[in-house]
């Protein structure tokens, strides 16, 4: 019986169509499964970029590149618009060759390099995603020195201070989920998030747990 029904499977012109259809879509499905990883696994952060990269000159000031941490020299840039100076870096400018060198930087890599140098030097820039790879989880520390730490450092508007034990453990009491949804939600005088919408939950988790810990658990040295 089953030797008759593929007999007629391969005789019936419709019924061959329709299986040369489904094997089509099945592999059109699989190269884009591919491609798509492919992206995501090419696609690098800011950080990455900047220290396989951009660093080379940014991290001394070198051929008059604004060194990472010169608030006053980024600060000025900073005025510009990322799309601004996305445009700069691509076509280069002065001793900059065109994509710092890195020919196979894409935009959206160019532009995640450019925010992470305005962040390391007093900006509050958000990082750039793309449509084919997923964004890239930014650590308790980044955040904290991004935009929790302007509160939290000295503690204003009534904040527990970093690593202030005291302040910090009546608040965890209940566990660390309350208070993460507390400063989901925002309440007293901090915004919902921080102010900063785009952050995630777990980037919220990582911050509070960057602070509670601060000078209690070894810090990882940073490369």
């Amino acid at each position: 019986m089953l030797m008759k029904n593929t007999a007629k499977v391969r005789t019936n012109p419709i019924a061959m169509n329709a299986v040369r259809a489904s094997a089509a879509l099945l592999g059109a499905a699989l190269v884009m499964g591919v491609l798509q990883h492919n992206a995501q696994a090419a696609e690098r952060s800011g950080k990455e970029i900047v220290e396989a990269a951009c660093a080379n000159c940014h991290a001394t000031g070198e051929k008059s590149a604004p060194k990472i941490g010169d608030k006053t020299a980024w600060s000025k840039l900073a005025e510009q618009s990322l799309s601004s100076l996305t445009a700069v870096a691509l076509k280069g400018i002065r001793n900059m060759p065109p994509h710092g060198a890195s020919m196979k930087l894409t935009d959206i890599e160019i532009k995640r390099a450019v925010t992470y140098m305005v962040n390391q030097s007093g900006g509050s820039w958000v990082e750039p995603t793309s449509k084919t790879a997923a964004p890239v989880e930014r650590s308790g520390a980044q955040i904290v020195k991004m935009r929790c730490g302007q509160c939290h450092e000295k503690g204003l508007h009534g904040a527990p201070k970093i690593g202030d034990a005291d302040a910090w453990i009546p608040r965890l009491k209940d566990g660390l989920d309350p208070v993460v949804r507390s400063a989901i939600n925002g309440h007293g005088g901090m915004q919902a998030r921080g102010g900063m919408a785009n952050l995630t939950d777990n980037e919220m988790r990582n911050a509070i747990t960057y602070m509670f810990n601060k000078g209690r658990v070894p810090e990882k040295t940073a490369k």
